[in-house]
């Protein structure tokens, strides 16, 4: 967190939260009802100040006050940052692929130090010629040649993800029961 925000925090207490202002799309795109936020410092702090609340839902502490992110997907998305590196949408390098699913719609979720994050579409292509075993088949074995392990690939369904890993997609003002 930014010391200027843990100055703020320490003056402004009890600032209200935000939410439903501050999506992140499926590309790792923050986004406010105008449309994708362009700038490259605003970008960067909202990334450096992003981070889960204990019951799972995703906000940035922009100063004294929580902007809850609504959520296309995953809280983190994955991005090829070189040719076996990866990076959070955040600019976080990843240095342990732990886990890999494949979605009904042949999106790829992966674990990390970081959490689940899902890879950026613009690098599937990229990251399906890793895959070993037949796509077609659902009910194929399928495993991902990632930094010299091979991991085995789960299939999962995009409505479980986020009771799976326990996050919340559409956080609100309140603590979920």
């Amino acid at each position: 967190m930014d010391e200027a925000v843990r100055a703020a925090l320490a003056k402004w207490p009890n600032v209200p939260s935000c939410t439903g202002w501050l999506r992140l799309s499926r590309r790792g795109e923050w986004r406010v009802p105008e449309g994708p936020i362009r700038h490259a410092g605003l970008n960067a702090f909202i990334g450096r100040n992003y981070q889960p609340t204990a019951d799972g839902r995703w906000y940035f502490q922009n100063g004294p006050q929580q902007v809850f992110v609504s959520l296309d997907y995953t809280p983190l998305i994955l991005r090829l940052s070189g040719t076996e590196q990866l990076e959070t949408h955040t600019g976080q390098p990843v240095t342990h692929v732990t886990e890999a699913w494949l979605d009904e719609d042949g999106s790829l979720l992966l674990g990390c130090e970081h959490g689940v994050a899902l890879l950026d579409d613009r690098d599937l292509a990229a990251m399906c010629v890793r895959l070993e075993g037949d796509l077609e088949a659902p009910n194929s074995a399928l495993s991902l040649n990632w930094a010299g392990r091979l991991l085995t690939v789960g299939r999962i369904a995009q409505a479980g993800v986020a009771a799976r890993f326990g996050f919340i997609q559409e956080p609100g003002l309140s603590s979920p029961a």
